[in-house]
């Protein structure tokens, strides 16, 4: 049996009341990034130690205190990942899959999707956290980066959804 999708405004609401949540039991925001770049130094710090300790990024970011299993974050991403699973599986939905158009290959759209991930990544660091946390988070409190960020996030995805339209449709 395959269920609907979540009503999108519902879906919205219960996002919104998350969010309150969490303002009220952390006292902070939502956010993903922050968490992936705690288990990528935690990563380098095992395997290359020395390189840690000496790099003045990863030194910032490591350390016994600053282990990721500390980090609610790391935890929230988890639960993301399993709950997005289940819901897969409830749904009757859960099919490893590559959509894509009938106009490229599947080989082509995975490399976009990776090309894509890593630049958003990157840009979160830049931004100094991704639209859940620059975005989301930022409009919640009525931050003026946070309205910036979110018009610039999907500014940027309307201009170049023109130049690689033909990807997807």
């Amino acid at each position: 049996m395959r269920l609907k999708h979540m009503n999108p405004y519902l879906a919205g609401v219960l996002l919104g009341l998350t969010l309150l949540l969490t303002f009220f039991i952390s006292g902070r925001g939502l956010g993903a990034s922050g968490a992936v770049k705690k288990v990528l130094v935690a990563a380098v710090a095992t395997a290359a130690p020395e390189h840690a300790a000496e790099s003045a990024f990863y030194s910032k970011y490591s350390g016994v205190d600053k282990h990721p299993l500390r980090a609610w974050l790391v935890f929230e991403m988890l639960g993301v990942a399993i709950g997005g699973f289940l819901s897969g599986a409830i749904a009757g939905r859960l099919k490893f899959r590559n959509e894509h158009s009938p106009k490229i290959t599947s080989k082509r759209r995975a490399v976009l999707a990776g090309i894509g991930g890593i630049l958003f990544g990157f840009g979160s660091q830049l931004g100094r956290g991704c639209t859940s946390g620059s975005a989301l988070t930022g409009m919640a409190v009525l931050s003026l980066q946070g309205f910036i960020a979110m018009m610039s996030i999907f500014g940027t995805a309307f201009i170049m959804a023109y130049f690689f339209r033909k990807n997807w449709i």
